[in-house]
């Protein structure tokens, strides 16, 4: 039983550190180097876009997104919308003007950084945020998500750590 016990909180201990790793690889920024090759706004409301199939039954808002296409030729869609208040906070308030930054710099086909969280899940029609749209040039090497990173070590430091714990509550027992 003890032995038991003692996977089960080695379980519980990695289905943690999973989450919060989860949790850190989400809300935390990421950047992508990319062109802009176009920008929409799609009218949403609970239930998604509004199309013929989905009419609308409630509020509806509009929703930005914008469309990359890096070097490799792998194309991307970014939404953009408005964090305000909400989690995760950035405190994004301007996305139509993030998007008109990114339609002028589509129109010119400039190399862009895009700053964005989140994941892109097509099966649930999911899409990464885009938080700013920046400029660069090609021999510019693009930011890193240092913050993420002490994260990740601070999280590997404390999964080692209650491993341990865990190990030496029960090892000491014996």
């Amino acid at each position: 039983m003890r032995k038991f016990f003692k996977y089960f909180l080695f379980l519980v201990v990695f289905a943690f550190h999973g989450f919060m790793f989860s949790v850190v690889n989400y809300v935390f920024p990421h950047y992508d180097v990319t062109r802009v090759t176009g920008v929409e706004v799609k009218r949403v409301d609970k239930d998604g876009p509004i199309t013929k199939s989905n009419p609308a039954d409630g509020p509806t808002r509009d929703v930005y997104y914008i469309n990359t296409q890096n070097d490799e030729g792998k194309i991307m869609v970014y939404r953009n919308e408005d964090t305000r208040w909400g989690f995760p906070f950035y405190f994004k308030f301007g996305s139509a003007n993030l998007q008109a930054e990114a339609q002028a710099m589509g129109n010119e086909n400039k190399l862009v950084q895009i700053k964005y969280y989140g994941w892109r899940l097509t099966m649930f029609d999911e899409f990464r945020n885009a938080v700013s749209v920046k400029e660069i040039s090609g021999d510019v090497t693009p930011s890193h998500p240092i913050l993420s990173w002490v994260f990740y070590a601070f999280l590997l430091i404390t999964l080692f750590l209650s491993i341990q714990f865990v190990r030496g509550w029960f090892d000491s027992e014996n």
